[in-house]
């Protein structure tokens, strides 16, 4: 997918109100998974698209091992809001250059996806920013144990996302999973990729054909710590 056809998915705000506005979470595969709507705190993230010569690619960040939530996982880089933020745009691009010192003067936002609710209390925000090269990024030690990128390509493959599930506070639960070479993006992250495909496969405004539902069923292989 070139750079022209992402940018016409997301043509700006007024066009985007057009099309239909909808809450995901995990409860887009476990129904009646939602968590209480009043004790939902604000967050955002980036989802970041870097323009490579050769390809687009999706930035990602693995979390260190020794953090209280989701340690280990691979998200993208964000976090809550803070009171001084202005909107989910400014929370998304403080957190990036907090998390992995890339700076806000390197990307520029082109839209939203749909709001994600987590079974961790969370209303999160993805805000899809195109980074241009070139580029450094400096984890903070703290939270990041790596930086990659994975191919665009290779998340719109319509061998993904997989579904896989596992027995959880014993009820069998299901969420989604993008493997890549040796890395497995599951839970929240890969809920919002099934939405980023839903929206760069959209034909026109309507329905987005997605790669819900077009990959494979597996069984087990849920990390520690849940669906998301």
């Amino acid at each position: 997918m070139s750079l022209d056809e992402v940018r016409k998915r997301f043509p700006g705000s007024a066009a985007a109100d057009l099309r239909p506005a909808k809450v995901r979470g995990d409860h887009d595969l476990n129904p009646g998974f939602e968590p209480s709507q009043g004790k939902l705190r604000e967050a955002a993230v980036l989802v970041p698209l870097v323009d490579r010569p050769e390809e687009l690619t999706v930035i990602f960040t693995q979390r260190t091992a020794n953090l209280t939530a989701h340690a280990g996982q691979i998200s993208f880089p964000g976090g809550r809001m803070e009171s001084d933020d202005r909107d989910p745009e400014d929370t998304a691009l403080r957190e990036t250059e907090e998390e992995i010192g890339l700076g806000r003067d390197h990307i520029e936002v082109l839209g939203r996806l749909d709001t994600y609710v987590t079974r961790t209390g969370f209303r999160v925000t993805p805000v899809v920013g195109l980074v241009r090269p070139p580029f450094q990024v400096t984890p903070d030690p703290t939270e990041v144990a790596e930086v990659f990128e994975v191919p665009l390509a290779a998340i719109l493959d319509p061998t993904n996302p997989q579904r896989h599930s596992r027995e959880f506070q014993g009820a069998q639960r299901y969420f989604y999973a993008f493997p890549y070479q040796q890395r497995f993006i599951w839970g929240a992250t890969a809920g919002m990729l099934v939405n980023l495909c839903d929206v760069l496969r959209a034909e026109g405004m309507g329905e987005g054909l997605g790669c819900d539902g077009l990959g494979s069923d597996r069984l087990g292989d849920l990390p520690a710590g849940g669906p998301s």
